[in-house]
């Protein structure tokens, strides 16, 4: 039976993990790198190895009802889109209000994970540690795997013929820190994601000038992301359609644009020692530095590859989370995932599972059933992100899936009959995270007060000065117009024919 269980990483994804493992009498020890938990959201002033790094000027791009713990909403002053500081200041407060902090070893690097002799009947695990110079082993029942995957670098430079011979600085984005290194420098940011759009916009203030080279799946989609600016004319629209790329949150950069600071270009073609080529054969010249924003790439060097990796050097896991290979279901990854929702409730939900299924209360299916599903979902993200090899998933989708493993979905048509009330805001509103606590093993007292007052803490930060009573969104009516609309329209070519 599963009792001790290692932990790797103390960031959100370590903490959901610890925290789960308690609710279930299990016993987590987690081992941190850092001397703080935090992961991701923990700023340093430079970047350290094996950490993940982030920017001064980092701020969420999912509000806080949406980023919070399922049963811990921040608190109502706070900014509806946080700064780091102010997340790593919540994150920080979950820790010490759910009594964590006691279960971590910080300044502890995992050097190794192995498994045991017996293995194949305890499924336990060797996992050596290091510390102030001293080495320590010991034996757990399970691991939980929460490092992340915004550690290690992902620095293409084979892509770009001539790289090699530019004279200027070149560096990945991990390790920029703050725009004032660069007053009145030529500025390329290679990549149009959040970071690379962060980035440039930022630079632009005070920057001689910033180029970056160039994702529903519906016209509804489209139509929205359109509906401010058409990206088209900003050269913003994805050359392979929506369903390519996650959704880029920024406000300012079409202002940026319009005044000419940011460039907006296709490809690099080529390097030279000043220059970059692109592929229209227009030229970015007198470049003084060259920012890779091409995201990361995922490594867990303390484990062996071939139990992640277990088939052609793909990242191999159900539902994103179990290798399928194991005799016993021991190790299990959380946070692995990437989604248009926040990290949070989905490493909760992850880790929520993942301790049902080392209690044995939840079981795998077979491995082959398991490699079938892994193999549909490589098919599904071909199609609709254009690798297959992406951690990219659909959030809704994703959080319903793991949520029905445990009894943690909502039944909605039960909730309209029982409580129409909270069905209404659960149906209609947005998919909270505290609506996954409402049943289930870990279920909270406080969801359903969460779910009814979630307007209210999003309003509560932007009425700092009474003008009126603050009006909340009408739900029924944003799902009701465009389907009210669909069939008057219907209606109309039935009568015209």
């Amino acid at each position: 039976m599963v009792k001790r269980v290692a932990i790797i990483g103390a960031g959100v994804s370590g903490l959901a993990a610890i925290r789960c493992c308690l609710e279930e009498q299990l016993e987590p020890t987690c081992f941190e790198k850092g001397k703080d938990v935090g992961g991701l959201w923990k700023f340093s002033d430079h970047p350290e190895e094996g950490r993940a790094s982030i920017y001064r000027s980092v701020f969420t791009n999912s509000s806080k009802e949406m980023t919070c713990f399922p049963d811990f909403p921040c608190p109502d002053d706070y900014p509806n889109f946080m700064h780091n500081s102010k997340l790593q200041e919540y994150i920080t407060m979950f820790a010490k209000e759910k009594n964590l902090l006691r279960y971590i070893q910080f300044k502890t690097i995992v050097s190794s994970v192995n498994k045991r002799p017996d293995f194949s009947t305890t499924g336990q695990w060797d996992v050596t540690t290091e510390k102030d110079g001293k080495t320590e082993s010991a034996i757990f029942d399970a691991v939980l795997i929460c490092s992340g995957h915004h550690v290690y670098p992902n620095l293409p430079k084979e892509s770009f013929p001539g790289i090699n011979l530019f004279k200027g600085k070149c560096f990945h984005s991990r390790d920029y820190k703050e725009p004032g290194i660069f007053k009145g420098k030529r500025v390329l940011v290679i990549g149009l994601g959040n970071s690379g759009c962060d980035i440039a916009t930022e630079l632009s203030h005070i920057a001689g000038k910033n180029a970056l080279p160039t994702a529903i799946s519906d016209w509804w989609y489209t139509k929205q992301m359109n509906a401010r600016f058409k990206h088209e004319n900003y050269g913003l629209m994805p050359l392979h359609g929506t369903l390519r790329k996650e959704p880029v949150f920024n406000d300012e950069l079409p202002a940026r644009i319009l005044c000419g600071t940011v460039s907006v270009k296709p490809n690099v073609k080529e390097f030279t020692e000043t220059s970059a080529i692109f592929e229209d054969g227009t030229m970015f010249e007198a470049i003084d530095c060259v920012i890779f924003a091409t995201g990361y790439t995922y490594a867990y060097p303390f484990l062996d590859d071939s139990i992640i990796k277990s088939r052609d050097n793909e990242v191999t896991l159900f539902k994103g989370i179990f290798p399928p290979p194991l005799e016993k279901p021991t190790l299990a990854v959380i946070g692995l995932v990437q989604s248009l929702g926040a990290a949070i409730p989905i490493a909760d939900l992850q880790a929520r599972w993942a301790v049902q299924v080392l209690k044995g209360t939840c079981t795998l299916p077979s491995v082959k059933d398991m490699m079938n599903d892994i193999d549909q979902k490589m098919g599904k993200k071909l199609k609709w992100f254009g690798k297959s090899d992406t951690i990219q998933t659909d959030y809704i989708v994703y959080m319903d899936e793991l949520a029905s493993f445990i009894g943690a979905k909502p039944n909605i048509l039960w909730l309209f009959l029982t409580d129409p009330k909270l069905a209404l805001e659960v149906y209609f509103g947005p998919c909270s995270p505290y609506q996954f606590r409402l049943v289930g093993p870990g279920k909270w007292p406080g969801a359903r007060h969460a779910i009814l007052t979630q307007w209210d803490r999003s309003l509560k930060p932007t009425t700092t000065r009474a003008v009126g009573n603050p009006v909340k969104p009408c739900l029924f009516y944003s799902w009701f117009r465009p389907v009210a609309i669909s069939v008057v329209s219907v209606a109309i070519f039935l009568l015209l024919i």
